[in-house]
């Protein structure tokens, strides 16, 4: 949690950075995977809370879909970088926002197979779902 507690600062930080190389130019929505990262958060506290396997895999089957909106903004922001170099600071920063969203899934889907090992006492890391 104290990761995830580094990860949102870091997130913070990235905002006041953008906000002095504020441009027009372009715009990524990071809504829909924060709301992912959100709920994977949450279900995560309640699967260790609950001791609830079913909630705890169902947290590692919903990172994909974070890592496949990250690759989604990498690929994004790599192509805007190429053709507007002059705003590469608002970029870099810009992308930063999705690498600290991705780690916060990271760290919820760590705490759901924690949750799973637990219950089950079966390491499920790595594993393909």
């Amino acid at each position: 949690l104290e990761r995830i507690a580094d990860e949102a600062v870091n997130i913070a930080e990235r905002i006041t950075t953008l906000d002095k190389y504020r441009t027009e130019k372009f715009f990524f929505d990071y809504g829909p995977m924060a709301a992912e990262v959100e709920e994977m958060l949450k279900l995560s506290l309640d699967a260790l809370v609950n001791m609830d396997v079913d909630l705890a895999f169902k947290v590692v089957t919903m990172d994909d879909e974070v890592d496949d909106i990250h690759r989604q903004a990498y690929r994004l922001i790599r192509e805007e970088m190429t053709g507007h170099p002059e705003q590469i600071i608002f970029l870099m920063n810009y992308y930063l926002i999705s690498r600290h969203l991705e780690r916060i899934a990271d760290h919820a889907t760590n705490i759901a197979e924690e949750v799973i090992y637990l219950i089950e006492g079966e390491i499920v890391r790595h594993a393909q779902y």
